[in-house]
């Protein structure tokens, strides 16, 4: 929804004299999205727009979820920070919604909430074995590799040569991506020093990305794709017999998806059969895992033969046959998505979903959501972007609509007294340049661009120098 007349809602905050105090909580691409809009929108208006995140660092997925080898889509932080010096923005680090302060203290304090935390767990497979040792989630690998505190001690074994991911996302071929390439390469990016010390010594060599439908149905993007075709010393071992028919569907098929199944038809075309010294990429389709087996690690993967079955070419259902498959593999890795986790006991949320309840991004009066917490993780940082601008818009147009700002609150002031007498070290968009420039520091030490620190402990000491 469009604010019709910006001027007109300025002109209205004006004359109640109400400074409105809007609370963001979490720091991701979401939340700085979001913040830009209503702070561009409501510049006139002395707004206080404050940003609450659990962790002393901002950014979110773009710091935590972004592979190392593409620095090039983290150049929006630039984009963020100037958002975080905007005059009526603060940013407020490690502070925890649902702990260090409630759903209820914020919606108290300020005329308008939105939720932007993200979604942080990843989907099981719900197969017998997953349990087992070196089965590690696709989201605890990309935390380990991108420094997410947590997963810092990660236990993952890389002596043996092969690895099945579970799942055809961008996660998933990020992961195998950085998992095949070259450690002289990694060594010039932001992965961690643990990681990069782990993968040097791996001894993976081949990687099946295993997926429940077709060639038409993957969710990878050609950038990716192409990526991983370029990787050096490996190469990527097609299965033809997965194709068969797709060239026939090509015609049909939008731009985007058309120009992505022609590179893998092309691919397919021009793969060798003779051995590789190298690595192996080996995209499998139409499987599903079934069961993980093994002593006391994964071994092996069961999985089902599937068959595609309905109109729409690229929304087939995937139906389980008779048929079944033995792979083997010393690493499984579930990437088959992610879900939020409900934060605060009063927020209404969707467990099967794992999303808030909202409709079009609206909870309830003065309270709304944006990101992957409101619609699932969908989309590219250019989608939660415009979903943060188009509720954004639904705030400003709720504020004049509804006259939300109709009373003073306490805001700013009235949580940090209440963080205070709790004793929680907040952390300043000032406290975070502190840690910023350490980790700058350390990264040229090594030739790399940033060497991040994985200790919140050590996080908090740096912001508190």
């Amino acid at each position: 929804m469009k604010v019709g007349n910006v001027s007109i809602l300025k002109r209205f905050l004006s004359f109640q004299k109400i400074k409105p105090k809007i609370c963001i909580v979490g720091g991701g691409p979401a939340g700085f999205y979001a913040a830009q809009h209503l702070a561009k929108k409501l510049e006139q208006s002395e707004s206080e727009i404050d940003i609450y995140e659990r962790l002393p660092v901002p950014f979110g997925l773009v710091r935590f979820g972004v592979a190392p080898d593409h620095p090039e889509v983290k150049n929006v932080i630039n984009t963020f920070s100037k958002t975080a010096e905007n005059p009526c923005v603060r940013f407020l680090g490690n502070v925890n919604l649902g702990s260090d302060v409630s759903l209820a203290h914020l919606k108290n304090a300020y005329h308008i909430v939105l939720l932007t935390y993200g979604a942080e767990q990843g989907r099981k497979l719900d197969i017998p074995g997953e349990n087992k040792k070196n089965v590690i989630e696709a989201r605890k690998i990309v935390g380990w590799y991108n420094g997410i505190p947590w997963d810092s001690n990660l236990e993952i074994d890389l002596s043996g040569e092969t690895a099945a991911i579970f799942g055809q996302g961008n996660v998933a071929i990020d992961v195998a991506r950085v998992l095949l390439t070259p450690v002289d390469q990694l060594k010039k990016t932001d992965i961690t020093q643990h990681a990069l010390e782990v993968i040097s010594r791996s001894k993976v060599k081949t990687i099946h990305l295993i997926g429940r439908r077709g060639p038409l149905q993957a969710a990878f993007t050609i950038k990716e794709l192409r990526e991983m075709l370029k990787l050096e010393n490996c190469r990527t071992e097609w299965q033809p017999k997965d194709f068969e028919g797709i060239s026939d569907c090509v015609p049909k098929l939008a731009r985007p998806k058309k120009r992505i199944t022609e590179l893998m038809i092309k691919s397919v075309s021009e793969q060798k059969n003779s051995a590789c010294d190298g690595n192996t990429f080996k995209p499998v389709f139409h499987r599903s895992p079934l069961e993980i087996l093994g002593k006391t690690k994964v071994e092996e993967v069961i999985v089902g033969i599937n068959k595609l079955e309905g109109d729409d070419i690229l929304n087939k259902k995937s139906l389980l046959t008779k048929d079944r498959e033995t792979i083997k593999c010393d690493l499984a890795i579930p990437s088959i998505g992610y879900k939020s986790i409900q934060a605060d006991k009063d927020i209404p949320f969707n467990f099967d979903r794992g999303v808030v309840k909202n409709t079009n991004g609206k909870i309830e009066t003065g309270v709304y959501v944006s990101g992957w917490l409101g619609t699932g993780p969908t989309g590219v940082i250019l989608t939660t972007m415009s979903n943060a601008f188009g509720v954004a818009d639904l705030i400003l147009h709720d504020v004049q609509a509804e006259k939300l700002i109709n009373e003073n609150k306490g805001g700013h002031e009235e949580i940090m007294e209440l963080l205070h007498k709790n004793n929680v070290q907040v952390v300043t968009w000032k406290d975070w340049q502190k840690i910023d420039k350490y980790e700058e520091e350390e990264g040229r030490k090594v030739g790399k661009p940033r060497e991040k620190i994985v200790s919140i402990e050590k996080m908090l000491q740096i912001a508190a120098t």
